[in-house]
């Protein structure tokens, strides 16, 4: 399995990790800026990683070679699913998160971020990871192949905060398969931090506002946690 190319803006010493992958024809760089747009508390101590997606044929856009997490075979994109290439790709971000455990970083302190197929993969990562994430951030996406969660979700995340986000004017991805998504994970007991912006397929000020918030919030939590551990 080809390891995947990575961006990286490290800190000094940090504590805390953030896997963030972008959408479909995009490339690592898309979400670098958006960092220093972000404002929480353990921001001086938390390392952006931004993932290069391999560049594939995509079947929809006429076989034309472009980054992407898989295939999207149909336009409906919850239809005839790549299952294949969504599990490399989870494959791929799972070395990742493994990568990070194995530089000092706890599972408990990595946040699993996406946009669109980025999201998907996040979504579907972090729900199978078999240690404890500090958060999944779904960003305009969807959950893909619904139907094994149910069998191989792993318990080790079923407390995990999911951010979810969607524009209500998504014309990519429809805010009625988000809505269909995030109300099958709550059926299983997944907590949902739901927001929605007048958008289209993007990201707005008010979301970066909001994604920071739970970023506080979420690494505050985990900073708390191991500080009540050591006493």
């Amino acid at each position: 399995m080809q390891k995947l190319k990575t961006l990286e803006i490290d800190v000094n010493n940090p504590r805390y990790s953030v896997i963030w992958l972008h959408g479909l024809g995009a490339d690592g760089h898309d979400f670098e800026p958006i960092v220093d747009e972000l404002d929480f508390k353990n921001k001086k101590q938390t390392r952006f990683i931004f993932p290069h997606a391999p560049s594939i044929p995509v079947t929809v856009n006429n076989g034309m070679v472009m980054p992407a997490w898989y295939d999207i075979v149909a336009p409906r994109i919850d239809s005839e699913q790549d299952e294949s290439g969504i599990r490399l790709s989870a494959a791929q971000l799972n070395q990742l998160i493994e990568d990070e455990i194995e530089r000092g970083i706890k599972s408990q302190n990595i946040v699993l971020a996406g946009f669109s197929q980025g999201g998907a993969i996040a979504l579907h990562t972090g729900l199978r990871f078999h240690q404890p994430l500090a958060g999944i951030m779904a960003l305009s996406t969807y959950l893909p192949l619904d139907t094994f969660v149910s069998a191989e979700a792993h318990p080790a995340n079923k407390n995990t905060t999911i951010f979810y986000a969607h524009g209500t004017q998504d014309p990519v991805i429809p805010i009625a398969l988000a809505e269909t998504s995030k109300v099958f994970l709550q059926k299983l007991g997944y907590h949902i931090d739901w927001h929605h912006y007048p958008m289209e397929h993007s990201v707005i000020p008010q979301e970066i506002d909001d994604i920071s918030v739970w970023l506080d919030k979420t690494l505050s939590n985990q900073a708390n946690a191991s500080s009540a551990t050591l006493k």
